[in-house]
């Protein structure tokens, strides 16, 4: 039988969380006011795969360029491309880039 190539094709361990960190990830993640031109991590979280961006994105830093209804639009350079990312809170961090050079 062939093998299936869908849309969360490999995605046991990026979908799949740490046993001691299962749960939601914490209000504050949820609490945090973005506003355009932040800068983002994309972080996919397991707990709503509805809103998640494509696994090809995870770990991707970019920035916010527009709010649709609870959703944000992530602009990400890949290469000579420009990709927008449409996702909720529950799939970004913000970009810490102190944290980022250590």
């Amino acid at each position: 039988m062939r093998h299936s190539r869908g849309y969360r094709n490999r995605t046991r361990s990026l979908m799949r969380k740490h046993p001691r960190r299962r749960g939601y990830g914490g209000l504050s993640r949820l609490m945090y006011e973005y506003s355009i031109g932040d800068k983002v991590r994309i972080d996919i979280s397991p707990e709503n795969p509805s809103t998640a961006p494509h696994r090809r994105y995870q770990g991707r830093v970019g920035v916010i360029s527009e709010k649709r209804g609870r959703a944000f639009v992530v602009t990400i350079r890949i290469g000579d491309k420009v990709k927008k990312i449409i996702t909720t809170k529950d799939h970004i961090v913000p970009f810490n880039e102190k944290a980022a050079a250590v």
